[in-house]
């Protein structure tokens, strides 16, 4: 099953994660702790006009965790909070398999997870943590 779920594209998503850093003087950060796991991460997130300018963050958790958070930040610009809310909501339906495109460049890779829903978690854990903040 392992090797099912870590695709060459998401171990490549999780190095391309491990590069990012927080940001020094963000105007909004949050930290999400999933207890059912350990999994934690650190966001972020620098704003102009309302709209996200910049993401930092760091992850302790799976490469799943790891390759989320990095899509993420490759698409989040120019998104408000409660918009990403709405993708991570579009990306929970997408895992249980009540849509048939999560609706955003490279969530994609993670069609191996629907299969597995104690997976999901991992996937959903930085959109997790903006739910909580918003």
């Amino acid at each position: 099953m392992a090797k099912e779920l870590y695709q060459k594209q998401i171990i490549e998503l999780a190095r391309e994660s491990r590069k990012r850093i927080r940001i020094d003087a963000p105007d909004t950060t949050i930290r999400f702790d999933n207890p059912l796991c350990g999994d934690r991460i650190d966001l972020d997130f620098s704003i102009e006009d309302g709209r996200i300018s910049d993401i930092g963050f760091k992850v302790r958790g799976c490469a799943l965790c790891e390759a989320s958070s990095e899509l993420l930040a490759q698409n989040a610009n120019g998104y408000q909070l409660k918009e990403l809310n709405t993708v991570g909501s579009k990306l929970s339906d997408y895992l249980v398999g009540d849509i048939d495109n999560p609706d955003w460049e490279g969530f994609e890779v993670f069609e191996p997870v629907k299969k597995v829903p104690p997976r999901h978690e991992c996937v959903l854990l930085p959109f997790n943590a903006i739910k909580k903040a918003i």
